[in-house]
């Protein structure tokens, strides 16, 4: 998720509604590779995976274990990935056949579910926006009085939805049009101190006139240090805002756009299994490629990054778009994942409404019967999962129980005090079972480079790396037993962290933010896991 950080607030100042700067970005430069360094030894809050490579490891014998990463895409080409991609054995490159009768052809190194010969998604609507149109055509001639049982429920909410997709599309066309403000500012500011680029001391000098060129020149001042001058500022942060709330307003909110004719399934058949292409890239790679990066980058390649994991194939099976996945693409990815041998699957996305969760959980049992652990991120809204919905999630619709071998994730920090919870992290006394690094992740980026990113996305991976390594040197463990090694593991945390608290914090136990009450420890996990 993206994160604007002038727009946290609004303040109206000089009769405009302007972007606020709450917070500075994060301006200290953590340890490379930190996720995978120890508190102890290194003063920053990993998961003591350099240290396990160092004490526990050396000598002993390991084998490749396959991870799916169902993503945006990975770059299969990257410097640093490429000697990691899968290879299906049992298909053949460019012949245009299904050499392994899996349904799919040219699956060389997994499959995308939301492509075609016409080519891939890019952009697609939120599941909010899907419903809302769904609804549209059932209830647009409804009298709401003459309704009654099912009929009525859904009524009320689909009102409910509707005026909530119309409270975003408000308040993203509204922002859009600050930032455009904003910017126009701006330039008018730069063209008073007679330079589109000018450097701090040249703002200091610059003597507003009124409130709003006073407001554009603090700004500038607290926002510069995070940036390399006033154009990367303009470009990172108020191009990319409103690029952002375009693409939001064009494509994610727009009752009118459906990108699913690209696809070219039929698909109200949520039984379709065999549509999509093998473009596992697709046209933007950047998440998928950066949690690959995080699992089982090349660790001794002396390039890069290094992966939690040393020894793995990565399967991309690209399910995400620009906007949110549908059930059908998730359900199908986990099938298809759990269907040619992936025992490990990183799940780094989710959404507050689902529209066949039936269809998910199905696919979820296929893959327990497959001795897959599915590894899944909380979100990134600062919210309590047991309250607000994120989906998808271990427990099943029907109500005939829950996916033990899943693994939900929140994002940690790397120092510990009480910002160990990141400030962003969804959480949950039990929906959530651990905490990982996952802020300020650097790791690998489309067209061989390398960037930090936020969120629970990054955290996820962190500990689909460790279950993989683990998997690796005790192969013979089941993925249940991996599961119950990884949350008996953890690193307990004595201290209160901060939540959110409707539009305040509070400092509350880490036992009442996850199950386990702990960070993620592959030194630990793998001491125990010699005891299996």
């Amino acid at each position: 998720m993206r994160n604007l950080f002038p727009l946290k607030k609004l303040a109206l100042m000089a009769g405009l509604c302007l972007p606020i700067l709450a917070a500075a970005q994060q301006t200290t430069k953590y340890k490379p590779n930190w996720q995978n360094l120890d508190l102890q030894t290194d003063s920053v809050f990993g998961i003591s995976t350099e240290k396990a490579y160092k004490e526990l490891l050396p000598g002993k014998k390991h084998v490749t274990v396959l991870v799916a990463v169902i993503d945006g895409g990975v770059d299969i080409e990257h410097e640093d990935l490429k000697k990691v991609i899968w290879n299906n054995p049992k298909e053949i490159a460019g012949n245009k056949k299904d050499d392994d009768k899996n349904g799919y052809i040219d699956d060389l190194h997994g499959w995308d579910f939301i492509g075609s010969a016409k080519g891939d998604v890019h952009y697609d609507n939120l599941e909010l926006t899907r419903m809302v149109r769904i609804y549209n055509a059932r209830f647009a001639n409804a009298d709401s009085t003459k309704l009654t049982g099912k009929d009525l429920a859904d009524f009320k909410m689909y009102s409910k939805m509707k005026a909530e997709l119309n409270k975003k599309t408000t308040e993203a066309q509204q922002t859009y049009d600050i930032i455009k403000r904003f910017n126009g500012l701006i330039d008018n500011v730069l063209a008073k101190i007679g330079s589109k680029n000018p450097g701090i001391a040249d703002i200091e000098k610059f003597q507003p006139e009124g409130g709003a060129e006073t407001y554009v020149k603090n700004v500038l001042l607290k926002a510069l240090p995070d940036f390399k001058d006033v154009a990367d500022f303009k470009e990172k942060e108020l191009k990319g805002g409103m690029e952002h709330f375009k693409e939001l307003l064009d494509y994610h909110l727009n009752l009118n756009f459906n990108s699913r004719d690209t696809v070219g399934d039929n698909y109200a058949n949520v039984n379709e299994r065999n549509y999509g292409n093998n473009d596992v890239a697709g046209p933007d790679a950047d998440h998928g490629s950066h949690v690959a990066g995080i699992i089982g980058a090349v660790r001794d390649n002396n390039i890069g990054i290094m992966g939690v994991a040393n020894d793995v194939a990565i399967m991309s099976v690209r399910t995400v778009p620009n906007g949110d996945e549908r059930d059908k693409d998730v359900a199908n990815a986990i099938r298809y994942a759990a269907a040619n041998g992936a025992k490990v699957i990183n799940m780094s996305f989710g959404k507050g409404y689902s529209y066949n969760k039936k269809a998910v959980d199905e696919a979820v049992k296929f893959a327990m019967k497959k001795d897959v652990l599915l590894i899944h991120a909380a979100g990134n809204e600062n919210e309590n999962t047991e309250v607000e919905l994120n989906v998808p999630n271990r427990t099943y619709e029907d109500k005939s129980g829950t996916a033990n071998a899943w693994i939900e994730v929140g994002a940690s920090g790397p120092m510990d005090d009480a910002t160990l919870k990141a400030s962003f992290s969804n959480y949950g006394k039990t929906s959530v079972d651990v905490f990982a690094p996952g802020v300020a992740i650097y790791s690998t980026t489309p067209k061989s480079t390398y960037a930090e990113h936020d969120g629970t996305s990054m955290a996820a991976p962190v500990v689909t790396g460790l279950a993989a390594l683990i998997r690796s040197y005790y192969p013979k463990l089941t993925a249940l037993q991996v599961k119950e090694i990884i949350l008996k593991s953890v690193v307990k945390i004595s201290h209160n962290v901060e939540i959110k608290d409707g539009n305040n914090k509070k400092e509350v136990p880490f036992t009442d933010i996850c199950a386990t009450g702990g960070v993620v420890n592959a030194y630990n996990a793998l001491k125990l896991a010699a005891t299996y």
